[in-house]
């Protein structure tokens, strides 16, 4: 008898759970599905750190930059927006002589400016939590079923475009439509994890 194979877009782990196709291998990246991509996330420090890196990702892998993660996290003092604000040009120089960092001057420039502005943002909404969860798409924007083919549809969404216009009339770079939407996935604004993956159940937004 052949084996069953398991739906499209899943994959069967030798743990025998079904997960999503993309969080199977290497092991950072099924700790990452399995932990943490979709949990609903509200604290500050990590929502920026999200928008940031997500920005470092453009033109890049995922993987790259999570790989470099700890070294990104060690550079911008934990993504605290409130230091990153500080940051000057002998502090652009310094991390542009970082060998663990994605060292790409405009990206970087980019992170210290968004942060000045995130210390802004917090001050008028209370916290960045508060503004983002804001961009929560109602369920009739959202496809009834999330397979491999409505995720490929999805790489932007009315409510990422509407975060990313709005992150931009406040000043913000590297935040455009389609960045804005991997943070949504994975800060756990949306539940993107395909129908029958594990964690799929496991995971879900932020009650009103």
């Amino acid at each position: 008898m052949e084996p069953v194979k398991p739906p499209s877009g899943l994959i069967a782990g030798d743990d025998g759970r079904l997960r999503c196709w993309w969080g199977a291998e290497p092991a950072i990246y099924r700790a990452y599905h399995d932990e943490e991509w979709g949990r609903p996330v509200t604290a500050d420090f990590r929502l920026f750190e999200k928008i940031c890196l997500e920005g470092f990702q453009s033109g890049l892998s995922w993987l790259t930059v999570l790989k470099k993660r700890e070294a990104f996290r060690a550079a911008f003092v934990g993504f605290d927006f409130h230091k990153v604000s500080s940051f000057g040009d002998d502090d652009v120089e310094r991390l542009l002589g970082d060998a663990g960092i994605i060292r790409h001057r405009g990206k970087i420039v980019s992170t210290i400016h968004n942060a000045r502005l995130a210390v802004a943002l917090a001050a008028e909404e209370g916290s960045l939590a508060a503004f983002f969860w804001r961009f929560v798409p109602s369920p009739s924007e959202r496809p009834e079923t999330i397979d491999r083919d409505s995720m490929a549809s999805m790489a932007k969404t009315p409510a990422s475009e509407m975060l990313s216009k709005e992150l931009k009339k406040r000043g913000w770079t590297y935040v455009g439509p389609t960045t804005c939407y991997a943070f949504m996935q994975a800060m756990g604004l949306v539940n993107d994890h395909l129908e029958g993956c594990h964690v799929r159940p496991l995971v879900g937004v932020l009650p009103s």
